[in-house]
């Protein structure tokens, strides 16, 4: 069924005509750029940007929903997925967005949250286009025309501007309008669509400007050279206004407090952190007053004030715990000083090299937030571990755990502050160093491994699974499968056991290939440049990968289901029961089961729970299919490595195979043991329910016959060990009976008609209530229809007539009333239940 998936998801995308070639023109005048080989290698370095018109990084595809928009060369393409997939036999077709304001080789595209606008990016200059609603696929024509902005044309418009590193939307921008575009150079622009295009509303700096004439300090070029940034995340901290950016050395700076000028913040998120800030602050004052804890003081008063000023910009009715709702904020004023540039980040333990490898540049650097309820939790709140990757030229990613969150600092003459720390876990290896390695060099003087320094992994999350990462590089796609260790991850911290837990973690990320666009023939690669997970409910749940060749190749992905918690083994179930009325004699169960007590694990080798394939599929132009294939020694060593994987694989599927059928073969056996057992269970039910039931409720009422007689002769021992303990009545027993007494004359009376009794003046009053009674209905009664009466008659009255009627009429109802509450009153005395008496009305 997957496979039938993946075909017509393949033959969907593979005869589309959105990913058709360019121009030739601009096909000649940019060739170098599709293929990855030692002669190409020049226009795919970093140094080489001005030359080549384009950057590293790369990402021309994205999804708006069903919707599919590709950039090639100058030129936005779209077309609906969803069209196209229900109407698989009729002709298939796109629609060119006509910007002219793009006159620039496209190399980053980036949709907003809402889908409306989409930022463009080219090795230069910056654009956004507006995108066109849903019915576009009726329109006739080709073309749509869009409105196309440039955006700072003073600062990127024009091919003697800085290199632009990356760009990206801000989460909170206020109706996703906040831009993010960060240069080579550190200077990371906040550019607000809404309000100005040219001008950026804040500027970051990551790199500091040079102080030439003081001193001589060795600094390498690739320290002051940013390749990326990302955003941080967090519930009740400082991590979502915190930005992270990497250096081409692989060094790690921080800035925080970052929020966009025009902000829409959770108001939840702005209690959470002023609880948090105020939390520190008590555990500080509880302190000793040293100088440490006194810079800290002001620190956490920074905080504080910088809080309370978001505080203030609150609406009426989100005070907290009220629902979280957006709030439109801007950054408080309130504090004059920037904040500082934090770092270089510290990775502890030091990362190790690959082997082989004389380390590459870094290239992309992707926050993550990983949740989890614990176990130990009962109110089922989720715990987050956040997680920053960070990928290398030569194909390492290093894990980090993000285990001291950033704060925010600002710049300070005499402030100083300890380097922050990111904890190192592991360091992933995609295997492209033994790849090239074991290629021999080509007849020039290059090797195969100078094609490392044309790579740039770039990770991608999925939508989806925040805990699935795809990388994809010049060479491929790997998934990264964060999962099991992430898992091993929480259950060491909730563990109530030593830090030696901690040196017990085995669990790594599970790395799988599930694409190679390497030829091992041509010595040449086509890069990939665009990765796209759809997160639509028309849309299956797959990938899609492109490559520099404009080939696309999709996958069908698993969806994953949420795993429940833990269950409690049977022993576990019972060992807190306190109810139970059968123990087992012995340590030896009844019964034992042939399964054992732990479940059965299929084997990985049969299992495909992301639906990826289990060896990476090959995806080369269309162009090497069609020309004569030699067999050359690298091919004949490829197709020997590919044979014997496969024939390992084959091995260990009919060893799973095996190990099924005998699970099989014991399942079935164990079936057949416990049916016998249970027909031996309703043979003794059935002789429980039969003679020995009767028998044994005739001894039941049996003994309930003797033990009422033993309750009987028990009460009657009582008393005749009561009497001879106490013949006679003490004093306090003679007083109580003699108030027993007097109580009984008073209610009852001395003689049958004592008029002193209150037996005798409740029925008097009953008497007395009876008569008053049907006197006060009539009056009442003659009252209402004299009331209806002199309305009628003195409908023409005048004002001080109505009025003196009117007075007396409130006298006489005062009366009335008055009486009313006397004969209440002495019926709550005598304890007395009356009718509700009637209404004055």
């Amino acid at each position: 069924m997957e496979s039938d998936n993946d075909d017509a998801l393949a033959t969907l995308l593979n005869s589309h005509p959105i990913f058709s070639t360019p121009s030739k023109t601009f096909t000649s005048s940019h060739d170098t750029s599709l293929e990855l080989s030692t002669n190409t290698l020049p226009s795919f370095r970093s140094t080489n940007i001005s030359d080549n018109g384009s950057s590293g990084r790369q990402q021309v595809m994205v999804l708006r929903d069903t919707d599919l928009i590709l950039a090639v060369g100058k030129e936005l393409r779209i077309t609906s997925l969803a069209d196209s997939k229900a109407n698989q036999s009729h002709t298939k077709s796109y629609k060119i967005l006509h910007t002219p304001n793009i006159q620039f080789k496209i190399d980053q595209i980036a949709l907003n949250s809402n889908g409306k606008l989409l930022a463009v990016a080219g090795a230069f200059q910056v654009a956004v286009a507006v995108l066109p609603r849903a019915g576009y696929p009726r329109l006739v024509s080709e073309t749509i025309d869009c409105k196309c902005i440039q955006i700072g044309q003073f600062y990127h418009g024009s091919d003697s501007a800085i290199p632009i590193a990356k760009i990206d939307w801000h989460p909170w921008g206020e109706a996703g309008s906040t831009l993010m575009v960060m240069t080579i150079d550190g200077k990371l622009r906040e550019y607000d669509i809404s309000v100005d295009t040219e001008e950026p509303q804040q500027v970051l700096t990551f790199v500091p400007e040079k102080k030439p004439g003081r001193s001589f300090v060795a600094e390498d070029a690739s320290e002051r050279e940013v390749v990326s940034f990302t955003l941080g995340k967090g519930k009740a901290d400082w991590g979502p206004l915190t930005v992270y950016a990497i250096m081409r050395s692989g060094d790690v700076y921080s800035i925080c407090p970052y929020m966009p000028q025009n902000a829409s913040v959770p108001s939840a998120y702005v209690h959470s952190l002023e609880c948090f800030i105020s939390a520190k602050q008590e555990f500080l004052s509880q302190g000793s007053n040293s100088q440490v804890n006194k810079n800290m003081s002001i620190l956490y008063d920074y905080q504080h004030k910088y809080i309370s000023a978001l505080l203030k910009q609150l609406p009426p009715g989100t005070v907290f715990p009220a629902p979280s709702r957006s709030v439109l904020m801007h950054p408080p004023t309130s504090i004059k000083a920037p904040p500082v540039r934090q770092g270089p980040f510290l990775l502890q333990p030091s990362p190790i090299m690959l082997a082989g490898s004389d380390g590459g540049d870094a290239t992309d650097i992707t926050y993550l937030s990983y949740s989890q309820t614990s176990e130990s939790d009962s109110n089922g709140v989720a715990e987050n571990l956040d997680v920053l990757l960070i990928t290398y030229q030569d194909g390492k990613i290093d894990v980090c755990l993000d285990v001291e969150k950033i704060e925010a600092r600002w710049q300070s003459k005499n402030a100083s502050y300890d380097l922050p720390m990111l904890a190192v876990y592991e360091c992933i290896d995609l295997g492209l160093v033994t790849l090239l390695s074991s290629l021999p060099s080509a007849q020039d003087s290059h090797s195969t491994l100078d094609l490392l320094e044309g790579n740039y992994p770039i990770c991608s999350v999925d939508p989806i699974h925040n805990d699935t990462i795809y990388v994809y590089h010049a060479f491929g796609v790997h998934a990264l499968h964060l999962r099991p260790a992430l898992h091993n991850l929480f259950h060491a911290l909730n563990s109530d056991g030593d830090a030696s837990e901690f040196l017990k973690l085995s669990a790594t990320t599970a790395v799988q290939p599930i694409l190679s666009t390497f030829s091992i023939e041509r010595k040449s690669s086509n890069p990939v440049i665009a990765v796209a997970i759809p997160d639509d409910v028309y849309l299956s749940y797959s990938i899609y990968v492109l490559t520099s060749a404009m080939r696309i190749t999709s996958f069908s992905l698993n969806p994953r289901p949420e795993s429940p918690s833990p269950k409690q083994t049977a022993g576990e179930n019972l060992a807190p029961s306190t109810n139970r009325h059968l123990e087992l004699l012995g340590d030896t169960p009844p019964y034992t089961s042939l399964l054992g007590t732990n479940p059965w694990t299929p084997p990985s080798v049969l299992s495909r729970s992301t639906g990826l394939p289990s060896n990476p599929r090959l995806s080369l132009p269309k162009e090497a299919s069609q020309q004569e294939f030699m067999l050359t020694p690298d091919t004949l060593r490829y197709l020997a490595t590919t044979v014997t994987r496969y024939s390992d694989q084959i091995q260990e599927i009919e060893m799973a195979q095996l190990g099924a059928e005998a699970r099989a073969a014991l399942q079935a056996q164990e079936v057949g043991r416990q049916t016998t057992k249970c027909r031996e269970l309703l043979t003794i039910l059935e002789r429980l329910k039969g003679p020995r039931k009767e028998g044994s409720q005739k001894q039941i009422q049996k003994v309930e016959e003797e033990q009422r007689l033993l309750l009987k002769r028990l009460d009657r021992m009582l008393q005749l060990m009561m009497e001879k303990a106490s013949p006679e009545l003490s004093e306090h027993e003679t007083k109580w009976f003699d108030e027993l007494k007097r109580m009984k004359e008073a209610v009852i009376g001395a003689t049958k008609y004592d008029e002193n009794s209150l037996s005798s003046k409740i029925r008097t009053l009953e008497r007395e209530y009876a008569r008053l009674m049907p006197n006060l209905t009539s009056l009442v009664e003659k009252e209402r229809r004299w009331r209806n009466k002199a309305a009628e008659e003195n409908s023409g009255l005048g004002f001080s007539q109505v009025f003196e009627f009117g007075q007396r009429s409130n006298h006489e109802r005062n009366r009335l009333a008055d009486l009313e509450k006397e004969v209440t009153k002495l019926a709550d005395k005598l304890n007395v239940t009356l009718e509700k008496p009637p209404s004055f009305q």
